[in-house]
């Protein structure tokens, strides 16, 4: 099969597909690594509301993106920033979703965004109004029952003066926690406005106050997910862990490696690249299972590519990649986000997402696939 994609020029070429779809093969019951696909929301395309104003969500086609994860056996991290949480879903389109989550889907492994936005960045003047924010979000997503990832907050950011500060609004969010939870470190090539998280002057210093939380609270934490697109700073706080404590990799530049681990210890995942990718960590994750590393790598290192593509500077508009792949796979009927944020990458990065996705097998039906390529190629005038 062809088809005549452009290249940065605008000049067709014709492309002959390559890849075979990925079988899908569920993860068993007791898999070798935890991992979660932070999962993204589809737009009600039909909304009179602007993409300005606030989230629209076609709640049908995004439960039923839940059903497929929870049907591949990954967990779910629901409300996060791959749901566009603080660019264009806000927190009671987040609570909503939640909720839907854990009625949709009770049997799958769900860990929720528990964050601050409900909390106007100017309104934000002391400790105090952060924690606040932070306590009505625990109780909010305990009461429907569900698990929390502790978000890093934008508020937070702006008001804290010192670690000390962190110390001790993390301390009072996780002893109103009933289960242990996951942490969140969100660097700020993902949301600029987290620059200097944890009040260190270094990463040294942020990871040491950072682990001083965790060490205070053991037993709240779970783990902790840290999103810093650096594979040693990971590796070097993976080390450093209480026992019993989780490291959950972020890291959408170098997740092979991470989850193989070394002798020294491993990374479990919870990774936005791992919804469009989702059919081939099922199939990765089961073959370390069954002792086939090098099985494990090749499905997984050819991958790379596409999600380095995908979460390419600007950061923050990776959703824009990933939703584009649900629509070419047919999650979807339309390719329209939140906020407008399909509009967010050029032409040439779609066309190398469909390059790259299909050869590595994660286009399901080519021929939807092809079909809905060369539409979208027709708003540019091909």
């Amino acid at each position: 099969m062809r088809i005549a994609l452009p290249d940065p020029n605008g000049k067709l070429a014709d492309y002959t597909l390559k890849g075979s779809p990925i079988e899908a093969v569920p993860l068993g019951p007791d898999p070798a690594r935890i991992v979660f696909s932070a999962a993204h929301v589809v737009a009600d395309p039909f909304s009179a509301a602007d993409p300005s104003g606030a989230a629209v969500v076609d709640w049908q086609s995004t439960m039923a993106f839940r059903r497929h994860l929870a049907d591949l056996g990954l967990g779910i991290a629901e409300a996060m920033d791959t749901a566009q949480r603080g660019m264009g879903l806000d927190w009671p389109g987040a609570l909503e979703l939640i909720r839907r989550t854990q009625e949709e889907v009770p049997d799958a492994l769900v860990f929720n965004g528990c964050g601050t936005d409900q909390l106007v960045l100017s309104d934000a003047l002391t400790l105090d109004d952060v924690l606040a924010a932070y306590l009505e979000q625990v109780e909010s997503i305990q009461r429907v029952g569900g698990r929390l990832i502790v978000m890093a907050s934008r508020a937070l950011a702006r008001v804290a003066a010192s670690p000390e500060d962190y110390l001790r609004v993390y301390s009072n969010v996780l002893s109103a926690c009933d289960k242990p939870v996951i942490l969140h470190w969100l660097g700020e090539m993902f949301d600029p406005e987290l620059a200097g998280y944890w009040g260190g002057d270094s990463f040294e210093d942020a990871m040491a106050i950072a682990l001083e939380v965790i060490e205070a609270n053991t037993a709240k934490v779970d783990g902790i997910k840290i999103s810093l697109l650096d594979k040693e700073k990971e590796i070097l706080m993976r080390r450093q862990l209480p026992a019993g404590v989780k490291m959950y990799t972020g890291d959408d530049f170098n997740y092979p490696e991470l989850i193989a681990g070394d002798d020294t210890g491993v990374s479990h995942a919870l990774l936005g690249i791992f919804d469009p990718l989702a059919v081939a960590v099922g199939k990765a994750v089961g073959q370390l299972g069954a002792g086939d590393v090098d099985g494990f790598r090749a499905t997984l290192d050819p991958t790379v590519p596409l999600a380095r593509l995908i979460f390419r500077s600007p950061t923050q508009y990776y959703k824009t990649g990933v939703v584009f792949l649900a629509w070419l796979n047919g999650f979807q009927e339309h390719f329209v986000m939140l906020g407008g944020a399909q509009s967010m990458r050029p032409l040439p990065y779609f066309v190398d997402c469909f390059k790259l996705a299909e050869q590595n097998g994660l286009l399901r039906d080519t021929d939807l696939a092809v079909k809905r390529m060369k539409a979208f190629l027709t708003l540019y005038g091909l």
